[in-house]
């Protein structure tokens, strides 16, 4: 369940940082709306996609078991199942709600934008730079985990995040608004 929790939260903090740059010359309303209209979209979309590939597997997993068996008996209505189904759909909503979760880090410097009066310029540097400061955290607990150097796990999540930022840019600006 981890790894769908750090998957949604980098896919939703990554594509919403990618709305939200491409949105750039729009009112901070409409790119709080297209962030977070975007994110809740992404997130259900991950639950969806989330639960229909476990429950596949799953479904493989216990048709292998029911042929490995000398008695074919119905494997669905035994307690195995039953805990397939359920990591089935907590998977698919750890997904999709990290995602979702995900996607409002980048959108926070906008919402205060609205609120305080802040420059959408500084609103962007700082959504980048949340979105980055994410991404770094979540290599590091993710180098933790893997027993990796958790410096070096961070550095790589971040520069991803750095990267995607610098093509979303490059495809802002070479796209006339």
């Amino acid at each position: 369940m981890r790894r769908y929790i750090f998957r949604g939260l980098i896919d939703g903090s990554l594509s919403t940082l990618g709305v939200i740059i491409g949105a750039q010359n729009a009112s901070v309303g409409i790119i709080i709306a297209a962030g977070i209209g975007g994110g809740i979209a992404n997130g259900l979309s991950n639950i969806l996609g989330a639960f229909t590939a476990e429950k596949s597997e799953a479904e493989r997993k216990l048709a292998e078991i029911q042929k490995a068996m000398v008695v074919y008996p119905e494997l669905r209505k035994t307690e195995l199942y039953k805990d397939m189904l359920k990591s089935t759909i907590l998977s698919g909503i750890s997904d999709g709600v990290s995602t979702i979760v995900g996607s409002v880090i980048p959108v926070i410097p906008f919402i205060f934008s609205l609120l305080f009066g802040f420059d959408k310029r500084q609103a962007l540097v700082w959504s980048v730079v949340l979105t980055i400061a994410l991404l770094f955290v979540i290599g590091g607990v993710i180098g933790r985990v893997s027993k990796g150097n958790l410096l070096v796990s961070g550095v790589k999540m971040a520069l991803a995040g750095i990267a995607t930022a610098i093509v979303c840019t490059l495809i802002e600006k070479w796209i006339p608004t």
